[in-house]
């Protein structure tokens, strides 16, 4: 995909999309799967990451949003994420089937291993 297409499409008024697409054009890096599968799977993961998230007081911004849109979208979805510059988020994204339209955008804080100084 396109870095002009995923702008587009990130064109949103969640918070989510909304600080995806700032990152993106503020030089993150990203990729996007032409590979598509269920909505449903990737909801039933992202749902018990956020469970997981949450019993260590992590509150990602999106997750539960994007775990419910995936939930009700229910057709296959293509995915994608976007690596901030800073290298302090990834934002995950679906796709319809056809890459036409985003169904869903969250951010999450990467890990990062902490150095062995």
């Amino acid at each position: 995909m396109e870095r002009y297409v995923l702008e587009k499409l990130l064109a949103g008024d969640d918070e989510a999309s909304v600080a995806a697409l700032a990152a993106l054009r503020g030089g993150a890096t990203y990729h996007t799967w032409d590979t598509t599968h269920p909505s449903e799977r990737h909801a039933g993961v992202f749902a018990r990451r956020l469970r997981r998230m949450r019993l260590r007081g992590v509150e990602p911004l999106g997750l539960e949003r994007m775990v419910q849109l995936l939930r009700e979208h229910g057709r296959p979805v293509c995915g994608g994420m976007i690596d901030s510059a800073d290298q302090k988020w990834t934002f995950l994204c679906y796709f319809t089937e056809d890459g036409s339209a985003l169904v869903a955008c969250a951010r999450v804080q990467r890990w990062v291993e902490p150095s062995q100084e």
